[in-house]
């Protein structure tokens, strides 16, 4: 008589998967966590647009086909709303949104998101996180937003 069962002394012929599924598991989700991330943050189509000096000659589209909004990010990382006479400044991206819902409202802005550009000037020494917000804040209140290059005038 054994203290130790006759089914334990045997070899086992079979092999554990459960750890290796769990492992394979882990590893998935953490690619899929990566993907969305990824798409989420670097897969948004960004148009730069060039700001020239205007010729006399050159036709101007009518006031009615457009409006053209001016956002500012500053290198301390603030928002101005920059209209011909003045800036304003605004303290958060949720202040952006609200202005440009409450200037549609008012009849500023037409009622078609389509019609209306928002040109976002960049200081050169912004960091990235305050220019992302505000290009998703412009986007989420239904606006197309264009990243505006100016280039440095030569000596």
């Amino acid at each position: 008589m054994s203290w130790i069962p006759d089914e334990e002394l045997r070899k086992q012929s079979s092999l554990s998967l459960a750890p290796m599924v769990d492992f394979l598991f882990v590893i998935l989700a953490v690619f899929a966590t990566l993907a969305v991330t990824r798409t989420a943050l670097f897969d948004n189509e960004v148009n730069l647009v060039q700001v020239r000096p205007h010729d006399k000659s050159s036709s101007v589209p009518a006031q009615n086909d457009f409006y053209t909004v001016h956002l500012s990010v500053t290198e301390d990382g603030k928002y101005k709303w920059i209209t011909e006479t003045s800036e304003f400044l605004m303290q958060e991206v949720a202040t952006i949104q609200q202005e440009l819902s409450k200037q549609q409202e008012l009849g500023l802005l037409p009622k078609e998101h389509e019609k209306t550009k928002v040109l976002l000037h960049i200081d050169q020494a912004a960091k990235w996180s305050t220019i992302a917000d505000v290009i998703f804040a412009v986007r989420d209140a239904g606006f197309t937003i264009h990243p505006v290059y100016e280039p440095k005038e030569k000596l």
